[in-house]
């Protein structure tokens, strides 16, 4: 396998659901603007719209890679060799780790609509992130790309 190859790859997208809001948003965005007139309100239906499909995109952009020797989350790129165990969390797990056993220096990469998450330990005595928690639709296979680092 080339280096550069991810051995995990995966897009936090927001849910197909949510997409409804940018067109209320547009729609929002129209009807405050209506009283200056037609071509205002059909302006503002346009910026409105594109305005939150742009930040739904990009809150939707997350990802999460495994790729050579590094975590890549978001926008943290964790060496290999600086993590511990990662324990798949399921959805009551999950609710868990975010809330009342949520150490605040960990690092959390969360979306709130994914239910299930992988916790991963930070070895490396120089970095004071307790753990790292990843949401993720597979928590089972997030945690077996990462599972040579437990065994090397």
């Amino acid at each position: 396998m080339h280096p550069n190859t991810p051995q995990y790859a995966e897009r936090l997208t927001a849910p197909r659901a949510w997409w409804a809001l940018v067109a209320i948003a547009g729609l929002t965005s129209g009807l405050i603007v209506m009283p200056l007139g037609v071509l205002a309100m059909l302006i503002g239906l346009v910026v409105g719209a594109a305005a939150g499909a742009a930040g739904l995109s990009t809150y939707g952009s997350a990802q999460i890679r495994v790729v050579g020797d590094a975590l890549v989350a978001g926008d943290a790129r964790i060496p290999l060799s600086a993590l511990g165990a990662a324990e798949p969390l399921d959805a009551e797990e999950t609710v868990a780790w975010r809330s009342h056993k949520a150490d605040p220096r960990a690092f959390m990469l969360l979306r709130s609509y994914i239910p299930t998450a992988v916790r991963v330990e930070v070895t490396d005595p120089a970095d004071p992130t307790p753990y790292l928690y990843l949401s993720t639709r597979d928590p089972e296979r997030l945690a077996a790309a990462l599972s040579p680092v437990r065994e090397g």
